[in-house]
């Protein structure tokens, strides 16, 4: 019967028996002695620990046991070295004076990630050290079956979580086939030593502590994040604030632009073009200068920012900013109020309708008047009384209209009886419901009939250069079932509850389309046949 201890070694909890223990602590005692003359060697002593207690845990599991024996603490010892060899044989593998059945298993070359050569999370790296290759070939590798489909992006997260990390010195040389004994720490040590004082101004460095105390994958994805940040990620947070500061200049000018526009440095119509046309005359210049620089102080901010970043230049001095932040609160309040004010103009809705009758055609054609509407202010304007205008048609460039949303519809229903009918259906915005009835009535609207020819205008007319309050107009042709209707393409964008193109055809050449008017609606000729 033999009396046992408990120990703490390299913070292990080891169940060994007494006269082992004492060879152990004469052994280690030794170690320190020797490697333990300066704070720097001091860590071997540390590493050295940690390795025995590896050994005793993995020959207590391999031999299922609990309590660590004489023997065993000869062969780790036998495997570690002894001081003596070392300081007789420095140049020379120790000696080995025992014979060990586990020896292979605590010389065999491991698998693990080399965080420190590795570019993002040591895979490669440490794939190549248990390989014995270039990791060049294996992150050429690795590049391309991620381009090819991405599946090695998937294989390199797997290797990832399911390859341990390289933490331990004893760790790092069983990766890379170094002997893990003393001589092997020592050498290991010096290297390292020698390369930590070589980049000691490297940033990476200041990360390793943090890294080091945690082997969790979210933990180390961060790591790996903040060291892509501190170099990759520099160059394109200086490519992103290089764009953003254009896009901030571009913005910038465009909003001086649209203030000169609004104040009508070069055009004094811009107010009338929506959406200045929303806002009353009166206040139309206060609003305009406070939305400027509500817009404009942001984003010189962002220029400002983005140069900052860019250039590694100077931060705007603080008596500045705070006064642009006086500045962008006062006018932010004012805008705020003009919004409120305008907001106000669109509590009521009113509207009303009137019919007129239309001459009956078996057929009727339907196109867009594109000649422009002048009101008696505007014949004054333009001049248009003078003989160089008449007998002459003015026409808009496009169909739709240039100065406020699309307000015109067009719906073709049929009609009880035979009397074919247009509905105009007038309606508006405003404060109250008299003033909403009144934007109503000022609205401007040209059709005609020609014979069978019916022409709509593209947009409607504010009279008295009214506000856009969103004045509308709904037109309803009412036909005969049985009539024919002719219609340019056009047209396609004012019709509602029936589009042009479920009646496109291969053989249509002249971009015109028949319907024909039924009982359910209005109907493709080709479908009606």
């Amino acid at each position: 019967m033999k009396k046992t201890l408990n120990i703490n070694i390299g913070n292990s909890i080891i169940h060994i028996e007494e006269d082992a223990c004492e060879l152990l602590t004469n052994y280690l005692m030794e170690v320190k002695q020797h490697f333990g003359k300066s704070a720097d060697d001091f860590e071997i002593v540390t590493d050295i620990e940690n390795r025995i207690a590896e050994m005793f845990t993995e020959i207590l599991h391999t031999q299922q046991k609990q309590v660590i024996e004489l023997a065993d603490v000869q062969v780790v010892i036998g495997m570690m070295g002894s001081v003596r060899d070392f300081e007789e044989q420095s140049d020379e593998e120790p000696s080995v004076g025992y014979s060990n059945p586990y020896g292979s298993s605590f010389a065999e070359r491991k698998i693990y990630r080399d965080t420190e050569e590795g570019m993002v999370a040591g895979v490669c790296s440490g794939l190549s050290h248990y390989l014995k290759m270039d990791v060049s070939i294996l992150r050429i590798v690795a590049v391309l079956t991620v381009l090819l489909g991405g599946s090695g992006l998937i294989a390199y997260l797997i290797l990832w979580i399911a390859i341990p990390r390289a933490l331990t010195r004893s760790e790092k040389m069983s990766m890379k086939g170094e002997a893990v004994n003393l001589q092997g720490f020592k050498k290991n040590f010096e290297e390292e030593l020698s390369n930590l004082k070589e980049n000691l101004s490297h940033a990476n460095e200041h990360l390793k502590p943090f890294v080091k105390h945690s082997g969790t994958f979210i933990t180390e994805f961060i790591a790996v994040l903040g060291t892509f940040l501190q170099g990759t990620g520099k160059v394109i947070f200086k490519f992103i604030a290089i764009t953003l500061m254009l896009i901030g200049s571009v913005c910038l000018l465009a909003d001086f632009v649209a203030l000169a526009a609004v104040l009508g440095v070069w055009y004094s119509g811009a107010a009338q073009v929506f959406p200045f046309s929303i806002v009353n005359g009166a206040f139309l210049t206060p609003f305009a200068i406070a939305a400027f620089i509500t817009i404009a102080i942001p984003l010189l901010g962002l220029v400002l920012f983005s140069v900052r970043i860019a250039f590694n230049s100077r931060a705007t001095n603080k008596m500045v900013s705070y006064g642009l932040l006086l500045i962008w609160l006062c006018a932010f309040s004012v805008s705020i109020f003009f919004v409120a004010k305008v907001g106000g103009e669109f509590k009521e809705q009113a509207s009303f309708t009137q019919n007129q009758p239309l001459k009956a055609y078996p057929v009727y054609t339907l196109e867009i008047d594109k000649s422009m509407f002048f009101s008696k202010e505007d014949s004054l304007r333009y001049r248009l009384n003078s003989a160089d205008y008449v007998g002459k048609i003015i026409q808009k460039n496009s169909d739709g209209s240039s100065s406020l949303p699309r307000n015109v519809k067009i719906r073709i229903e049929p009609v009880e009886g035979n009397i074919p009918s247009l509905t105009e259906c007038y309606s508006s915005q405003g404060r109250d419901f008299a003033t909403a009835l009144n934007h109503a009535k000022n609205i401007g609207y040209d059709f005609i009939q020609k014979d069978s020819l019916l022409k709509f205008s593209p947009e409607i007319h504010l009279m008295k250069r009214a506000n856009w309050r969103d004045q509308r107009i709904e037109l309803t042709v009412k036909l005969p079932v049985g009539t024919k209707v002719s219609m340019n393409k056009n047209l396609d964008r004012y019709i509602n509850g029936f589009s042009l193109w479920e009646c496109d055809d291969e053989n249509n050449m002249d971009d015109r389309y028949v319907g024909v008017m039924t009982a359910e609606g209005l109907k493709c000729a080709t479908e009606h046949k």
